[in-house]
């Protein structure tokens, strides 16, 4: 049986070390020397500690003194550590004469060692490192170092260099851990109770609008009917506001609501809520509704005929409301953006549905949602990243985006057991996601992730 060819290079790779490790001709103090190093880089978690291990580890087993510099922020070293006088908790600049180099060098009785870091990590470290390179470690005294000597410390370098790398990326995780979960108890206290107080506000201005209508009726304008007809105008306008305002809470409140659930960060994923919705009244309707003034302003009709369904014709479906509107209001906004007319002058909008029998496997149909739109193709060249995160693709039109749009969508529908897709028309470009048939609706949440902590 032929191996498996992923499996043969990482082999290779390994008899690729293998041959390596003996040319070096490591001593056995040396080779205890990496072992223990490897073992107490495990053992001690912290930044502090791990700094103290590298160094102590070249006085134990070699007698020699060392010194380790990391490069700041500012784009300077500093002196992190040493053998003399230990942790540096202020971490002053380091001398004059100490700079990066990618090369091993001398300066007066000591020799300094470049410490690379992981080229795949290198972006995600705080500050910029030229050629991987994010300190230097120095050793002394430079007299006792032979040319062996010299070629296993900088071999010794490159691995701290690796191991340092992946505790700072770690560490650096941690907080932005500790900062998310602060973040959002910081959310639920400033944005999500004021919104929700916010409603209260919303129903004593219905209730006045309700009184000045009352007084709409019972007002007798008879010397200055412009009065009365600017009075009724005025009520008209209000009442108008009022829909407009209460609908735009409606939808800002839902997606807050189900953007920043702890549950969320929690998981580290989009956690469902899952229940039984009338897809076309509780979810496309009202999202359409939010878009209709930005489609009007810009041309573009609506047509409710794609997919053969009747619009009128509900489906149940057990998904997370929020999300599944975000998803309508993401595939929305790109319509009123990038809509264009087509071969007979005409922009428009279409949407609809289909099912399909047996798509997730025998007995497991699934539903097509589709939201179409006018205008030139997806450049082909496009069509396999259009749902990645930041891609966007060349037709953009000077429209301004972040391309985060259809991958919050392909994520949404993939957490709901779906797919997502997109399909060139004769006459414009079709995006659609396909949900399995799900009507039950989920059990309750573990109490872990709906009780705050």
């Amino acid at each position: 049986m032929s191996m498996p060819s992923d499996l043969e290079k990482i082999i290779s790779r390994v008899k690729e070390k293998r041959h390596a490790f003996k040319q070096y001709n490591f001593s056995f103090l040396e080779d205890d020397a990496l072992k223990t190093f490897f073992d107490l880089a495990q053992e001690y978690e912290t930044l502090d500690n791990f700094y103290r291990v590298v160094v102590s580890v070249i006085k134990e087993f070699f007698n020699l003194d060392s010194r380790l510099y990391l490069l700041a922020q500012e784009d300077r070293l500093e002196i992190v550590c040493d053998s003399i006088h230990g942790l540096y908790q202020e971490k002053p600049p380091a001398p004059e004469n100490i700079y990066l180099e990618s090369h091993p060098y001398q300066i007066d009785n000591s020799w300094l060692f470049p410490i690379r870091g992981n080229l795949l990590l290198v972006d995600r470290l705080p500050f910029y490192a030229k050629e991987q390179l994010i300190g230097m470690l120095e050793v002394f005294p430079a007299a006792r170092l032979n040319e062996h000597n010299r070629f296993f410390l900088e071999k010794y370098a490159n691995r701290l260099g690796y191991n340092l790398h992946s505790k700072i990326i770690s560490e650096q995780n941690i907080q932005h851990i500790r900062f998310i979960n602060s973040l959002v108890a910081d959310i639920e206290h400033n944005v999500i109770i004021p919104n929700i107080s916010l409603k209260l506000y919303l129903r004593h201005l219905r209730d006045k609008i309700r009184t000045l209508k009352q007084l709409e009726g019972n007002c007798k304008f008879p010397d200055s009917p412009q009065e009365a007809e600017q009075f009724h105008h005025l009520v008209r306008e209000m009442e108008e506001d009022y829909s407009t305002l209460e609908q735009q809470y409606r939808g800002v409140s839902l997606f807050i609501e189900s953007l920043f659930r702890p549950s969320h960060f929690q998981r580290g994923q989009l956690v469902l809520r899952r229940k039984t919705h009338r897809v076309q009244k509780e979810i496309i309707e009202p999202q359409l509704q939010m878009f209709l003034p930005r489609l009007r302003e810009r041309g573009i009709e609506i047509n409710v005929d794609l997919g053969g369904v009747p619009p009128d014709e509900e489906i149940l479906l057990s998904v997370d409301k929020g999300l599944m509107s975000q998803v309508y209001a993401n595939l929305f906004s790109n319509a009123a953006k990038y809509t264009r007319p087509n071969q007979f002058g005409r922009k428009y909008l279409s949407y609809g549905r289909e099912t399909l029998k047996d798509f997730f496997g025998p007995g497991k149909d699934g539903v097509k949602f589709n939201v179409f739109s006018t205008g030139p193709h997806v450049p082909p060249e496009d069509v396999p990243h259009i749902f990645e995160e930041g891609y966007r693709g060349r037709n953009i039109d000077g429209e301004v985006g972040t391309g985060r749009g259809l991958y919050f969508v392909r994520n949404v529908v993939e957490t709901h057991g779906g797919v997502v897709g997109y399909e060139p028309t004769w006459e414009g470009n079709n995006f659609y996601f396909i949900l399995p048939v799900v009507a039950a609706p989920e059990g309750p949440l573990p109490p872990e992730l709906t009780s705050p902590r």
